[in-house]
């Protein structure tokens, strides 16, 4: 197979493509200026390049926040939130969820000398992932659920930015994932709160919704 070089890869790609692990790695150390988020499941990679649009970004943020309010609710557990960083597990899988989550006090570190992403050989999966789908809804609920699901992660959450929903899943003891109401990473959260959130974003500021949720959540 053809390498494919970072000037190939012109934006909107936006897909899933045949590759190797080597090409996926010449693509994720190439010295591009543009932002690129990568995945890779067991021979196919996805390219996507290009910054975030405002939905996107603001989303994300709000997401962020939700879940800082939710740790802060919960002092007497641990929430690392490591979002957009990548996870890969060499050989077969990688990926940059827009939410990563590790509940406890295992979680990783860097440590110097070592690569800047998380090394899934190293260390555990994360408890919880999320993508925010603003134009990627298709394969968030298809190969990206897919590949997570190969990965153990237990959580899995795709944001649908224009139809304003949550879909959250729980994996199953035969390696699939299972639509669930009830988040069991952040035990007790109603998925529906989390929508609600989110179309409330529609009339304010992601502060706003965020500070909203606060006060739902209130024990």
């Amino acid at each position: 197979m053809t390498a494919i070089s970072p000037l190939q890869v012109s934006p909107p790609l936006r897909q899933w493509t045949r590759a190797s692990w080597q090409e996926y790695i010449a693509l994720r150390d190439a010295p591009v200026q543009e932002r690129m988020k990568l995945a890779f499941d067991c021979g196919w990679m996805w390219v996507e390049m290009g910054g975030e649009g405002i939905n996107h970004a603001a989303v994300c943020d709000l997401f962020t926040m939700l879940l800082t309010f939710w740790a802060i609710q919960h002092p007497e557990e641990t929430f690392t939130s490591l979002g957009r960083c990548l996870l890969e597990k060499p050989e077969t899988q990688a990926a940059a969820p827009d939410l990563v989550l590790y509940r406890g006090a295992e979680y990783p570190r860097w440590e110097p000398g070592r690569p800047r992403w998380v090394d899934l050989d190293r260390t555990r999966v994360p408890d919880l992932v999320g993508e925010v789908s603003d134009t990627t809804l298709a394969s968030d609920l298809d190969e990206q659920k897919h590949l997570y699901a190969a990965l153990g992660i237990a959580e899995y959450w795709v944001v649908d930015v224009q139809g304003q929903r949550v879909f959250a899943f729980q994996l199953q003891a035969n390696g699939q994932y299972q639509a669930i109401d009830t988040s069991s990473a952040l035990a007790g959260l109603p998925v529906g709160l989390l929508a609600e959130a989110l179309q409330r974003l529609g009339e304010s500021t992601n502060t706003a919704v965020a500070a909203w949720f606060a006060g739902q959540i209130v024990k």
